[in-house]
């Protein structure tokens, strides 16, 4: 007897958590709603943008964080903003070399290795996400490009998402630009010799994506897709 109350009463617990875990996901679509649309209204007057994405633990004496910095500045010199994660390391070389230059965005969510004032980011472009799906739908709507530094799980997170969007036809074709043939080597054999052999990628896959080793032939990539099409938001 004293069993049976026990489960009836361990059910009733497990119940009232599901109800008020319900209840909390029917607020959170508020909360969600409140990010794209702030999101859309401070990233709809930016105008063309890259977006650099890389480690979040680089210094500033590393030799990528110089690279990222540089690349940020022609890119610019382009005519481009520049969008960073707006935390420290890559992504805080990518905004200083764009800052002064042209825009300086930050899409800054709170994250570890990440807790670090970027001052490089303009007045007004350093938004705030507590969703990373809402804020990788403003990378991939805001940007013309993706410039993938050397980088961890969240680096590679952003380039799969692209990848993925692109091969699928749900966005347009971006230039898309790894940088550091050595960094990026290990993932590349694994593409052609275990994806594109397993035949769960195409071979057409492998160029949706370009691996350089200078700041130079980063935005050169960039500026040959341009000069042949046009700008757009991706959807």
């Amino acid at each position: 007897m004293i069993e049976d109350d026990d489960k009836r009463l361990q059910e009733s617990l497990r119940q009232k958590t599901w109800d008020e875990t319900i209840t909390k996901d029917s607020w959170m679509v508020f909360r969600v709603m409140s990010e794209f649309v702030d999101g859309y209204e401070k990233m709809a007057k930016i105008g063309p943008c890259v977006s650099i994405f890389g480690s979040a633990r680089l210094k500033e004496d590393h030799y990528y964080y110089k690279m990222a910095s540089d690349i940020a500045q022609k890119i610019t010199e382009l005519g481009f903003g520049v969008i960073t994660g707006g935390g420290p390391g890559i992504m805080e070389a990518g905004n200083r070399g764009a800052q002064g230059n042209g825009k300086s965005i930050g899409l800054n969510i709170e994250l570890p290795f990440e807790q670090h004032f970027n001052p490089y980011v303009d007045k007004g472009y350093n938004i705030n996400f507590d969703y990373f799906f809402v804020r990788k739908v403003m990378f991939v709507k805001y940007s013309q490009g993706f410039v993938v530094m050397p980088g961890g799980f969240g680096t590679l997170d952003e380039l799969s998402e692209a990848l993925t969007l692109i091969q699928t036809n749900k966005i347009g074709k971006f230039p898309i630009v790894l940088v550091g043939s050595e960094f990026w080597s290990g993932l590349l054999d694994w593409f052609k010799g275990t994806l594109l052999k397993e035949g769960l990628i195409a071979e057409k896959d492998l160029e949706l994506f370009r691996v350089v080793d200078t700041a130079e032939d980063a935005v050169e990539h960039i500026k040959a897709f341009y000069d042949k099409y046009s700008v757009s938001v991706n959807f």
